[in-house]
């Protein structure tokens, strides 16, 4: 197929469109040894909620194996389970309270959390830039792996260029993740574009690469260190630094 048949790109977001950037999560220290972690954001919240009947122990442990297991679920299945979700189990497991007390912490502690994934989040200008310079010759589209649809679009907006997408979905929004295929069926049928006429751009293998291949899309893999694919992986079909390059890409196929 020509390459100008190309009518629409679709982005990844998280090291994509915007970093995320673990180095700039709280240094928390458990079980002798220290890391970075989301956990200090709430963790003290739900102390004061428990009083009394707060393990800080038990409820980190509770807390990362609820983590673990959502994580095993989601590559099994490739389905979305939310950051509230995962609050609410980790508050049955500990035994805390009736439905409605578990429904209310367990949102005060997903906001806890999400605001901080939200500060640490942001845009580096010269990939903004390069969304703003393809804008005018393609029809937009962005496809994200991310728990909450609230905060998911809140970072989208944070970049002030959601106005130039036709079509964006966090996989929070439809309970499916990349790389099911029907994801990525639904962002082309928003984009009104067939799947090969589109140009998915993502910077993780098996999610971007992987994903979209399957689903019939060409594939751009933002890849600035270099790294190695497996053997599972297809070949995409262009290889590039970072976000910055592909309007130099573009023109080219042009």
């Amino acid at each position: 197929m020509a390459t100008a048949d190309i009518k629409a790109v679709v982005l990844d977001l998280f090291d994509t469109l915007v970093r995320w950037d673990p180095e700039r999560l709280p240094l928390f220290a458990w079980r002798g040894r220290e890391m970075r972690s989301t956990v200090p954001w709430f963790i003290d919240h739900l102390e004061k909620a428990i009083l009394d009947r707060f393990d800080r122990e038990a409820a980190i442990e509770v807390y990362f194996e609820v983590l673990k297991e959502i994580n095993d679920q989601r590559e099994r299945e490739a389905i979305e389970i939310s950051c509230l979700d995962r609050f609410v189990r980790m508050l049955v497991r500990l035994g805390f309270g009736d439905d409605r007390e578990v429904g209310e912490l367990a949102a005060e502690l997903r906001h806890l959390h999400m605001s901080g994934v939200r500060q640490v989040t942001w845009a580096p200008p010269d990939w903004v830039a390069a969304v703003r310079e393809i804008a005018p010759h393609y029809r937009l589209g962005l496809l994200s792996n991310f728990d909450d649809s609230e905060t998911g679009h809140q970072i989208v907006q944070d970049t002030g260029i959601a106005g130039l997408f036709d079509a964006i979905i966090i996989s929070a929004d439809v309970g499916l993740r990349k790389p099911h295929p029907e994801v990525f069926r639904q962002i082309a049928a928003m984009l009104e574009s067939a799947p090969a006429e589109i140009l998915f751009v993502g910077d993780t293998p098996r999610y971007d690469v992987l994903g979209a291949f399957q689903a019939g899309m060409r594939t751009v893999w933002l890849n600035d260190r270099k790294d190695p694919l497996t053997a599972d992986i297809p070949a995409p079909d262009y290889i590039i630094k970072d976000l910055s390059e592909l309007p130099a890409l573009l023109a080219s196929l042009r």
